[in-house]
């Protein structure tokens, strides 16, 4: 049974769930693709949220060979490539394979700054605590209930197996963000000042990590790292990075996939049963790409609706499906 198989309609409109007719009905949605699953839908280990099942990746053995590298020289992996070559899945397929736990993902845009991937202290809301347990004559809470570790500063924390980051499109960041992340990569290790100013006697106070209500102790304010964690850095080439940042990376680019990865990504994700009734598509997929214009997962959208019986040729349906990425709309 394909992964698409429980979408088969019992006659030609029956994948139709929306007519647009107007009167209300009681319609029983289909088992979303088996990469739109999340809590409770066949799924296993996730950062935030439901947990999700790690996806099938297929790599290259020379891209394999320079993950390896990197995994060896503890050295962040900048890896770049057009939309949809599997740049983010990278981090996952790493942590799923090595047993390394959920990934830490730190999604960059415009204003992200080092401080916020590090830590966080909520200072407003201490006092505000303070003033309302001193109001009640109860026990105010320590410092740490108000201080809790962003996904790069809960990666740095000691622990004899590294945890895999993955910072999502650093190029969208400022410009002086991968300088600012110099010296962390360096030295393994960043100081929370509100910590390491309290009074001997508080060496090791517990704070909040990025995970929910886990919690990590920091020993006189320093978080510093056993094992440097396994960086997954990704980039849209929307611009250059400083000399001072690629000399500390390993570059990996990935190309898109040739006719042979195609189907033998659609091999992995629907079943190899999948690959002659969707042929066409792949061909389809093939002449319409041009570099950066069509993502592999929207050949896996195609494939899986053609799966479901759905006629990809009408209307239209197959252009919504393999529409550019770029280019005005």
């Amino acid at each position: 049974m394909t992964a698409a198989d429980h979408l088969t309609p019992q006659d030609p409109d029956g994948w139709r769930l929306f007519r647009g007719e107007g009167p209300p009905r009681q319609v029983t949605m289909p088992a979303a693709p088996p990469w739109r699953r999340f809590g409770g839908q066949d799924t296993a280990g996730s950062e935030a949220g439901a947990p999700r099942a790690p996806r099938p990746y297929l790599i290259g053995p020379t891209q394999r060979d320079i993950v390896n590298a990197a995994l060896h020289l503890r050295r962040p992996l900048l890896v770049t490539g057009h939309p949809g070559t599997g740049k983010s899945s990278l981090a996952h397929a790493v942590a799923h394979e090595l047993s390394l736990g959920p990934v830490l993902r730190w999604p960059v845009n415009s204003r992200s700054t080092l401080a916020d991937a590090l830590y966080r202290y909520d200072a407003v809301g201490r006092l505000r605590e303070t003033n309302l347990r001193h109001d009640a004559a109860d026990t105010v809470p320590g410092i740490g209930h108000f201080i809790r570790l962003g996904p790069l500063g809960t990666a740095l924390v000691a622990d004899r197996r590294p945890r895999v980051l993955l910072v999502d499109e650093l190029d969208k960041g400022d410009v002086d963000l991968p300088n600012d992340l110099l010296t962390v990569f360096e030295e393994g290790e960043f100081e929370i000042p509100e910590l390491s100013r309290l009074p001997p006697g508080e060496d090791d106070i517990e704070v909040h990590s990025s995970r929910g209500g886990d919690t990590v102790t920091v020993h006189r304010g320093v978080v510093r790292c056993q094992e440097f964690p396994v960086v997954v850095i990704t980039s849209n080439g929307e611009r250059e990075f400083p000399p001072a940042f690629l000399r500390r990376c390993l570059r990996l680019d990935l190309p898109d996939p040739d006719e042979e990865r195609l189907r033998a990504i659609v091999a992995a994700h629907l079943g190899a049963d999948a690959l002659p009734r969707v042929d066409d598509l792949v061909r389809a997929f093939l002449a319409r790409r041009a570099p950066g214009e069509l993502a592999t997962d929207q050949l896996l959208n195609a494939a899986f609706l053609r799966l479901g019986g759905v006629d990809l040729d009408a209307e239209g349906l197959l252009e919504a499906v393999l529409h550019r990425l770029g280019g005005a709309l």
